[in-house]
Formats: C-alpha cells, sequence, structure tokens
C-alpha cells in the first residue's frame, strides 16, 4: 500500500502522522511510504531520518493526496484538505465529528474511508489512541492554568502552589479520566489544593486509593459543581463521552459566579467543550475572558509538546496502521470489532452513532457498508 504522510496546517500544529520507526516497520511489510518534506521538522524529526528509513520525500501536499492510498494524520483534515480527498482513500486522524458538522459534510460529499483514533476502542472498552493524547493534554492542563493564573495572562496573580503562610491555589477537575487522572498528578505535584469531580464512583474510588489525602474526591450533582467552580482558582474540564459532543457541565451563570480572574483549561474542546462559554482558541491566540474568567480552549494542545506528543501517538497507532495496510481497511475491520468503532464516515455514509445523533443524520451500521463489493 502507498501510505502518505501531509505535514499539518492547523494553526501551531507541529506533530506528525508517523515517524521514521514506524515508517521503517511499514516499508519492512512492504509498503511504501510518501511524507511531505519538513513535515517531520516542528517534531524534530529531519527530511534525512525519513530518506534513512525508506521513505520518499515530495514538495507539497498535492501528491500526498492525489497518490497516497491512506493518508496518516494527526488533526482533523482542514477544508482544503477535504477538498483533496478521494473515493475509497482511506483517512486515518483524529476527526472529533460531532461538533463539527460543516467537517462531516465535507467527509459525506468525499466518499473517502474515513477512521477516527479517538473512537478505536479496545477489548476493555477503553480508548486507545485517545489516551496518548489525553495524557499529554491533562497533565499540561495545570501548566497551562498556572501561567493563566498570572496577572500578566489576566489572572488573579496566584502562584498555583502557593508558599509558606499563603495558601496554594484550589484546582477543580471535571472529570476523573485519563485526563483527569493525569491532570490531577500534575496540579498535586505543583501543590495545588486539588478536587476532581465525576459522576461514576469507580474512578472515584481509584484516585483516592491513588493520591489518598492529597486529594478531595467528589460526587458530580449540579449543586456540587456549582458550590466548586464557585469557589476555585482554576477549573479544568476534562470529560468525555466517546465520538459525542461534550456535555455542558459549567453554564454561563456558573461562570459568572466566579472570582475575576480565575482560569477554566477546556481540554474538551475538541468535542465542543464541556463549559457554555467555550470557543475553540489556537496556540497563537490561546485565551479569551468572559465575565473576568480567563478562558484557555486550545484545540490541539497537545501540538505544544510536538515531538512528546508525536512518538506518544505513534507508539498507539502504529498496528492499526499496519493492520489497514496489510489487509486492506475492509478486511482489517471486519476482522478487527476494536478498529471498526473507529470507522466514523464511509463511502458518503455516517457509520459512528454517536456523530449521527450529535448532527441528525442517517446512522449505517459500519459492517454494513464495510460487506458492500
Amino acid at each position: 500500500m502507498l501510505i502518505g504522510v501531509p505535514s499539518e496546517i492547523k494553526d501551531n500544529e507541529a506533530r506528525t502522522g508517523l515517524v521514521p520507526s514506524s515508517v521503517r516497520e511499514l516499508v519492512h511489510h512492504g509498503h511504501h511510504v510518501m511524507v511531505q518534506s519538513g513535515a517531520g521538522l516542528g517534531a524534530g524529526i529531519t527530511d534525512e531520518d525519513y530518506i534513512a528509513v525508506g521513505a520518499k520525500m515530495v514538495d507539497g501536499p498535492d501528491r500526498i493526496f492525489a497518490e497516497a492510498e491512506m493518508v496518516v494524520k494527526v488533526k482533523e483534515p482542514l477544508a482544503e484538505e477535504r477538498k483533496r480527498l478521494r473515493p475509497e482513500q482511506i483517512l486515518f486522524t483524529y476527526l472529533h465529528l460531532a461538533p463539527d458538522p460543516a467537517q462531516t459534510r465535507d467527509l459525506i460529499a468525499s466518499k473517502a474511508i474515513c477512521i477516527a483514533y479517538e473512537t478505536v476502542t479496545s477489548p476493555s472498552g477503553a480508548l486507545p489512541l485517545l489516551a496518548p493524547m489525553s495524557e499529554v493534554a491533562g497533565r499540561l492542563a495545570p501548566q497551562v492554568g498556572a501561567h493563566a493564573l498570572e496577572k500578566a495572562q489576566g489572572g488573579r496573580g496566584i502562584l498555583l502552589g502557593g508558599v509558606p503562610g499563603v495558601p496554594a491555589a484550589s484546582v477543580v477537575i471535571l472529570g476523573g479520566g485519563v485526563s483527569g487522572t493525569h491532570a490531577a498528578t500534575i496540579a498535586i505535584g505543583m501543590g495545588a489544593r486539588v478536587t476532581v469531580v465525576d459522576r461514576s464512583g469507580e474512578p472515584l474510588k481509584r484516585l483516592s486509593n491513588q493520591f489518598g489525602n492529597a486529594i478531595t474526591t467528589v460526587f458530580s450533582t449540579q449543586a456540587a459543581i456549582e458550590e466548586l467552580v464557585r469557589q476555585a482558582d482554576l477549573v479544568i474540564g476534562a470529560v468525555l463521552i466517546p465520538g459525542a459532543s461534550a456535555p455542558k457541565l459549567v453554564s454561563h451563570d456558573m461562570i459568572r459566579t466566579m472570582k475575576r480572574g480565575s482560569v477554566v483549561v477546556d481540554v474538551a474542546i475538541d468535542q465542543g467543550g464541556c463549559f457554555e462559554t467555550s470557543r475553540a482558541t489556537t496556540h497563537s491566540d490561546p485565551t479569551y475572558i468572559v465575565d473576568g474568567v480567563v478562558h484557555y480552549c486550545v484545540a490541539n494542545m497537545p501540538g505544544a509538546v510536538a515531538r512528546t506528543s508525536t512518538f506518544a501517538l505513534n507508539n498507539a497507532t502504529l498496528p492499526f496502521v499496519l493492520a489497514i495496510a496489510n489487509h486492506g481497511w475492509r478486511t482489517a475491520l471486519k476482522q478487527d470489532p476494536h478498529l471498526r468503532h473507529g470507522l466514523n464516515v464511509c463511502a458518503g455514509e455516517v457509520t459512528c452513532e454517536p456523530v449521527a445523533k450529535a448532527q441528525s443524520l442517517p446512522f449505517v451500521d459500519p459492517l454494513a457498508v464495510i460487506s458492500r463489493q
């Protein structure tokens, strides 16, 4: 199979779809890899690194989209990239379609085979291709929140960990999953007073066992969220419903009750965000202020640490890239129901039920589409 890796064009997105070690594995299995010149530079990977493992370098994205049987990316294709997709071409990347009807329409029109990292599952029901970036985003959240709390950034002028004689900041984390757990790890390490809210007892027990008295766990109710948000210096939204839009847990009215100069970091912004006042921002212009509250809603947070993120992502995606390349998309998806869960749009039809529900579109069972000849 001919596999193409274009440069990412989203604002300040320096990650890349395949690293040299992944390219080497694909070449070893008899496949051909075409990489856009300069695609890896943001992650510290040179064209020479790719050439050394058998990749063919090309200038610009034209040949990749015109010739590659499978395009491997990191972020969702932007409008200019979506116009280049072809029927039966495989697109393997993050899509986050539920809150993005324009992208969904374009992918349907392209008749491409669109497989989303974020809805591929594991036998346990986890999301193995989302987890590495959830870990990175979770660990970044207290870091960027601490920066936004600085006075020069519009914040309250609070040091997250405080100093002797001055209290540490109050950090509230909504969601005790992968991102929430990693956010708690870093926030606790920075010396903050940390509370995690979740609607399930299992993650609360796990977090309590993991962190002991260093953390407070609270069962999620509207009343609990209202009170915690009102008192918080930093609120991190880390709630995920696989494939679907994130629930709006914090209303605009709640934001109005927060202390002036407090901060919200919306890790769930790729899925629409869990604050009613959230709107996607970029690394070039990461924050804005609503009712005196600083909002950090960057839609590709892990791109800030592109090298770490790229290698972590490739560790997870390579087995699936190999499966698709070795067997073809139909056989690979038939054989692996967990990879099949990643199929979001196929040959002009929506094959991910949460996406179809979010946008009131017809849903077609992926196995039915795959089985058509």
